[in-house]
Formats: C-alpha cells, sequence, structure tokens
C-alpha cells in the first residue's frame, strides 16, 4: 500500500440522511443552538444537515475534539461560494497543537443524503 502524501495529516467524510436529521430538528429544540452558530441557524434542513456532516467529517480528519465543540466548527461561504471553515481562536489552537495548517471542505447533497468531505493539512515547516 502507498503512503498517505507527506502534506496529509488526515481524511474524514460522513453523510446524514436528511429525513433523520429533520426528525431531531424537529423533536429536539435545543439542538440547533447547541450545534449551530447563530448565522447558520436560519438555513434549510439541507444545509444544515450537510454542515453537521461537516463538523462530523472534521473530528474524524483532525483526530478528535480535544477541548472544540461543535460550535467551533462552524461552516461559512467564500465569496465564490466555496464553503470552509471559520477559524475562530480555540479551532486555530487545536489545529496548531496537531501540526495542521489547513482544513480543505466540500459539502453536496442529493435526495435524501448530504455529505461531507474533510481533507486536514499539515502546516508548512
Amino acid at each position: 500500500m502507498d503512503a498517505a502524501p507527506a502534506h496529509l495529516a488526515g481524511i474524514g467524510v460522513d453523510t446524514v440522511e436528511l429525513s433523520r436529521f429533520a426528525a431531531v430538528l424537529d423533536g429536539t429544540p435545543r439542538f440547533l443552538e447547541r450545534v449551530f452558530a447563530p448565522g447558520e441557524r436560519g438555513l434549510s434542513c439541507r444545509s444544515l444537515a450537510a454542515r453537521f456532516a461537516a463538523r462530523e467529517a472534521a473530528i474524524k480528519a483532525i483526530g478528535g475534539l480535544d477541548g472544540l465543540t461543535l460550535l467551533d466548527l462552524e461552516v461559512v461561504r467564500e465569496p465564490s461560494g466555496a464553503p470552509r471553515f471559520a477559524r475562530g481562536e480555540r479551532l486555530d489552537a487545536v489545529l496548531a497543537s496537531r501540526g495542521i495548517g489547513a482544513l480543505h471542505l466540500s459539502l453536496s447533497h442529493d435526495g435524501n443524503q448530504a455529505i461531507a468531505f474533510v481533507v486536514a493539512e499539515w502546516a508548512k515547516s
């Protein structure tokens, strides 16, 4: 088996079934406040599901939360429309402590599924 590229620190992928996610949103009133940043809370169920998948994929890519909360993994959009994680003080500190310099994010949803893929890249030395 080939070794991972030298710049690759980790990868993570997660899928969310939209109908199950909608049931969680409807049945757990405080879920939005516990998981999503204020700027995300007004989004559609599909967009929220993709952002939840992004959080789960990021946790896998970086190797765990270690002091982070799901709120620290807010997903925002670049002016181009590309998604990215908002870099806050706690997220930056955890990434730096692990030697991670960048997180790359891709989101998609189709039918009843939302998916996120995250690549963590080592910091340049």
